[in-house]
């Protein structure tokens, strides 16, 4: 009886050190998904290198050209300053000149083989009929029907905050007959949402850094949204712009920042 009564008793013990094991094991668990869930997803946003279109000063939005040699140049320093930051996920349009940009970041960054997610939401703003047209004809254009002569005082409109970029795509409207230019707060609409989407995707996954490569305008179209101390000025190729996903919110570090680039010529 004795001996019947030993074993009941080691086998209830036996079960409770199973399911305090478990219980230990679970609460192990949660608090490393806990620390996951408290980090930081810091973008590297950055502008594609200088494109054929371009050096020929024609407008390029949903149109697409090739990286010209300084263009791909630019790209590769930007990812030679970038060696210390390991990346944990790539994003670019789905514009080559954009793909091109990032596979050359990764080439000397050292994450060449980092998978590239495209996107159609990161593209630059469309221009309707003036895609592949002079700067000088679409600028040119928006600037009359804002009482400027020519597309150098409309810029210096805007330089000045007389203008907002805003205001210059509102009256695009008016001269596109094609239906398919883009208004400002279409352009930030899906820029936000795109970058909402890969933040919260990543934070899901723990956190980490990211590299996302869009265009100019399209650039400036999401800081607006995130930050008063954008004002509309031009992004530099392969500039970057610094952007924390913290605690469900987006707070912009840097713009235009163009520290790595520099960082990566001087390592030649």
């Amino acid at each position: 009886m004795k001996k019947k009564m030993g074993k009941v008793w080691i086998a209830c013990v036996s079960v409770l050190l199973i399911l305090s094991g478990c219980g230990s094991g679970q609460a192990a668990k949660d608090t490393i998904a806990s620390k996951k869930a408290d980090k930081d997803v810091v973008i590297y946003v950055t502008r594609h290198g200088k494109t054929m279109l371009n050096q020929e000063k024609r407008v390029q939005g949903f149109a697409d050209s090739p990286l010209v040699d300084s263009g791909t140049e630019v790209a590769k320093q930007l990812g030679k300053g970038l060696k210390e930051t390991h990346f944990d996920a790539v994003y670019s349009s789905d514009s080559g000149r954009a793909r091109e940009t990032a596979e050359a970041v990764l080439g000397t960054q050292g994450q060449k083989n980092l998978k590239l997610n495209e996107s159609k939401k990161l593209r630059e703003v469309c221009f309707g009929k003036y895609e592949g047209d002079l700067d000088a004809n679409m600028w040119g254009d928006i600037a009359k029907q804002l009482g400027y002569p020519d597309q150098p005082a409309l810029m210096k409109a805007v330089s000045e905050q007389k203008i907002t970029i805003e205001q210059c795509l509102e009256k695009l409207q008016n001269l596109d007959d094609t239906g398919m230019a883009e208004t400002y707060p279409v352009v930030q609409t899906r820029m936000q949402q795109e970058l909402t989407k890969i933040a919260k995707k990543q934070a899901d996954k723990g956190g980490g850094n990211v590299l996302l490569v869009s265009h100019g305008m399209a650039i400036g179209a999401l800081v607006s949204t995130l930050t008063d101390d954008y004002h509309g000025a031009p992004f530099e190729n392969a500039s970057v712009t610094k952007i924390r996903y913290k605690d469900g919110k987006f707070h912009v570090e840097s713009i235009n920042d163009m520290s790595y680039v520099e960082k990566g010529e001087s390592e030649k």
